[in-house]
């Protein structure tokens, strides 16, 4: 009987695989573009570099010529895997002679660019794992899928696993008959004797090719997980930016240890009352920053924003913008699906006690009275508008007032003038 193996594909590959149709989807996306133009071989990527701002075919004929006879094998190479992936097209004319022409979607987003997400700022984030802390997180869920995986009897009771990704183990890696628990299949035998990273592609390639079971396009999921890749390691991204099917994809990236979701801890109540669920002291020290901490108990925090904490944090130099935002992102997570995350009556007022604040403005002056004529104190306040430190005249009864540091100028102006 001929022993039947699991073929671990690159992502690429899966890519490649998919029909004319999806692949020009997927160019929709600018990071898809960048993402496929990263992962093609030398030869490959350099031709797409030549062709991108060429509108016109090229003859087959004239791009043989490119290279030299002996590298003729990895010329075809390049045009084969440019053609795979739909970067270039192949257009035949009148004669039959074959011409390549680039992708108007592809060339069009690596013409213009685009910018990835951006991170949150460190200033509304609480303490962010270490790259070391990230990696041993990431193998703890990875041996745990492992684990759990080799005792598949335990798979369906105390899992922690998403019914998506079981689905996905599912499909080859276990099987199970009625009344009997799921057991390893001899594909996921020799799955958990392949290299990690083969795991982990054979994986992902499962939980793509059977996301339409789960009412999901494939290739909104390949963009994501593309664009995923030009995120920075270690930073801080916002799930509000993203969408239904990108928030499941976030969550079942976490399961296997692919991300790490930073779960919020902070309720905020329309009483302006606060609880936040946490053992850190430090998430107890950055509450004080901007709310009154009322008492703490040993998992949580309860305080209240008021006007005088709020004023106690404008001093310090911290923006209203900065507590909402800080407030949003790590909103709890029986809060954070709800839109807003925290409530409006009490981000509008923190917003409005701000601008209170700032509606007077101190400025250190000095004041100029009692001139002995109307020309002298034009000619001060003429003198003192060209150097733009003039704060206020009163032209009835001859006064004015500049700023502090321009006094000792204006007191010899008005010695030159006597």
């Amino acid at each position: 009987m001929p022993q039947v193996m699991v073929v671990a594909r690159n992502f690429m590959d899966m890519v490649a695989a998919l029909p004319a149709a999806k692949l020009d989807m997927l160019y929709d996306s600018a990071f898809i573009c960048e993402a496929v133009l990263r992962s093609l071989p030398p030869l490959a990527k350099k031709y797409a570099l030549q062709m991108l701002y060429v509108s016109a075919p090229v003859a087959a004929a004239a791009m043989e010529e490119w290279v030299l006879d002996e590298y003729a094998a990895k010329h075809r190479v390049a045009i084969d895997r440019l053609l795979q992936l739909r970067v270039f097209v192949e257009v035949r004319d009148r004669r039959k002679e074959v011409s390549y022409k680039m992708n108007q979607k592809f060339q069009g987003n690596m013409q213009n660019g685009s910018l990835p997400r951006e991170p949150i700022p460190s200033s509304v984030t609480a303490r962010l794992p270490t790259l070391a802390e990230l990696e041993g997180y990431a193998l703890e869920q990875w041996e745990c899928f492992l684990l759990q995986l080799i005792n598949s009897s335990q798979v369906e009771k105390g899992t922690s696993f998403s019914s998506s990704m079981m689905r996905t183990f599912q499909r080859g890696l276990l099987s199970s008959r009625d009344g009997e628990a799921p057991r390893l299949t001899e594909n996921g035998f020799q799955f958990l004797l392949m290299e990690t990273n083969a795991q982990l592609w054979y994986i992902m390639r499962e939980y793509i090719s059977s996301s339409e079971e789960r009412g999901v396009d494939p290739t909104d999921l390949i963009s994501f997980l593309l664009e995923l890749s030009f995120h920075t390691l270690g930073e801080a991204y916002s799930l509000n930016t993203l969408t239904d099917v990108q928030r499941n994809a976030i969550r079942d990236l976490a399961e296997l240890g692919l991300v790490k979701l930073q779960q919020g801890f902070v309720v905020v109540e329309t009483n302006f009352r606060m609880y936040a669920y946490s053992t850190s002291r430090l998430h107890c020290e950055i509450l004080r920053l901007f709310s009154r901490v009322e008492y703490q108990l040993p998992n949580l925090i309860v305080g209240s924003i008021t006007k005088e904490s709020l004023y106690g944090a404008f001093e310090n130099g911290i923006t209203a913008e900065q507590i909402i935002s800080f407030l949003q992102q790590n909103a709890h997570p029986r809060v954070a699906d709800k839109i807003p995350s925290v409530p409006e009556n009490v981000t509008d007022q923190i917003r409005l006690w701000e601008t209170d604040r700032n509606r007077v403005e101190m400025t250190l002056s000095h004041l100029y009275e009692d001139f002995p004529s109307k020309d002298m104190f034009e000619q001060c306040c003429d003198y003192a508008r060209d150097h733009g430190c003039l704060l206020w005249e009163d032209a009835k009864k001859m006064r004015l007032i500049v700023r502090v540091e321009f006094h000792p100028e204006m007191r010899e102006f008005l010695r030159r003038l006597r």
